[in-house]
């Protein structure tokens, strides 16, 4: 049996997929069309969706959203964005109300779309406060309000979409000549930032995990290939072996929580453990629209989650790696597993501050301590 039928037959005997993997497996073209089609399917993904406005032929925010997100350049939030302020231009709403309403349902058939995306929700949840802060009070009709409302959107979405040009704009002062920068998983952020420093001549070598089981690393490899800048793949499994030829680690981050950890692809916790034992820095290049608004964002509730209504300031939530909802993914071994073995399939895992030196955002360079701090500055 080929790779191919056994991934497919994999999938249609277990059906729980989850859209995050099948988002990145799109993108990253680790997996045949046929399969993932099946697999969306299994699911069913991509059904029909909720119309949004009252057009003659209707609008959809979630296809407009997957219109966007064939951009290969746009990250998943962003294209969240836009196609929300494309619900606003199509929508034939005669107050400010009603075009709110609009507003919060496209959102929430967004962020249902794939419950486990933390940029995702993040995204709408910072788009709707951004946007919405607009009152048809201050303007004589509410075209002119409708107006104001579109042209905010629109704004918003430009600042996301340079967001990474000045994370790596910011991260270059860190970046020496000669030195030796270890990534895992494919991030187009870091991507990004290693973009810039071979732009700007330095001199420098990347050692990439492979990225099992979808070879995300493997794709980030051939990127660097292509700007001429030394590349080593390693086995997942080799990262300890390799760590004292690496001078810092860089990672991308699906989601970044309040306490300044991260959420980001399977293997960066140990990584990170690995790197903090060797004194070796590790760096996080993340949008500032990654971080959720509050904890009930996050695509998970902890259970340890307390919430201190008596001091708004303070909302603890220490994370558990098994408090997440897992964004599934299917696993290929090459041979049969016995169907007693039972296979870890999670796709993400949790990495806490302590582990991690600075992040970079596009509100600036911080410490992990700091981010709450620019987490209420943001919400405000």
């Amino acid at each position: 049996m080929s790779v191919d039928n056994r991934q497919t037959a994999s999938t249609m005997t277990d059906p729980k997929i989850s859209a995050y993997y099948q988002t990145r497996a799109a993108h990253h073209g680790v997996v045949t069309s046929d399969w993932l089609a099946q697999a969306q399917a299994a699911v069913g993904w991509g059904g029909e969706a909720e119309k949004v406005g009252e057009g003659e032929k209707g609008f959809s925010v979630v296809d407009e959203f997957n219109n966007w997100r064939k951009q290969p350049h746009l990250a998943e939030a962003v294209a969240a964005i836009r196609a929300l302020a494309s619900v606003i231009r199509s929508s034939h709403a005669t107050t400010m109300m009603e075009l709110e309403i609009e507003l919060k349902k496209a959102s929430d058939s967004l962020k249902s779309w794939d419950t486990t995306s933390i940029s995702l929700t993040a995204g709408c949840d910072l788009f709707m406060r951004y946007v919405t802060r607009t009152s048809a009070l201050e303007y004589e009709d509410f075209n002119s309000a409708k107006f104001r409302l579109l042209e905010r959107a629109e704004k918003f979405g430009e600042i996301s979409y340079k967001a990474r040009r000045i994370i790596a704009m910011l991260s270059q002062d860190f970046i020496f000549d000669g030195c030796t920068i270890l990534v895992h998983g494919f991030s187009r952020v870091v991507l990004e930032v290693l973009k810039a420093a071979a732009q700007n001549r330095k001199l420098f070598r990347v050692f990439c995990t492979e990225g099992r089981p979808d070879r995300s690393g493997l794709r980030f490899s051939n990127e660097l290939a292509k700007l001429d800048v030394p590349v080593k793949l390693l086995i997942d499994s080799a990262v300890a072996y390799s760590m004292d030829e690496v001078d810092m680690v860089f990672v991308g981050a699906d989601g970044v929580v309040e306490s300044g950890g991260v959420i980001n692809m399977m293997g960066t916790y140990q990584i990170a453990l690995v790197a903090k034992s060797m004194n070796k820095p590790v760096y996080v290049a993340a949008e500032s629209y990654k971080v959720p608004s509050s904890p009930f964002s996050l695509p998970f509730f902890p259970k340890m989650f307390q919430v201190l209504l008596s001091c708004d300031f303070a909302r603890l939530y220490p994370l558990d790696q098994k408090d997440m909802v897992p964004a599934l993914r299917p696993i290929d071994f090459g041979v049969p597993i016995p169907t007693k073995v039972e296979v870890e399939t999670s796709a993400r895992d949790y990495t806490p501050p302590a582990y991690l030196t600075l992040l970079f955002t596009d509100l600036g360079v911080l410490t992990p301590s700091a981010v709450s701090d620019e987490l209420i500055k943001l919400y405000l």
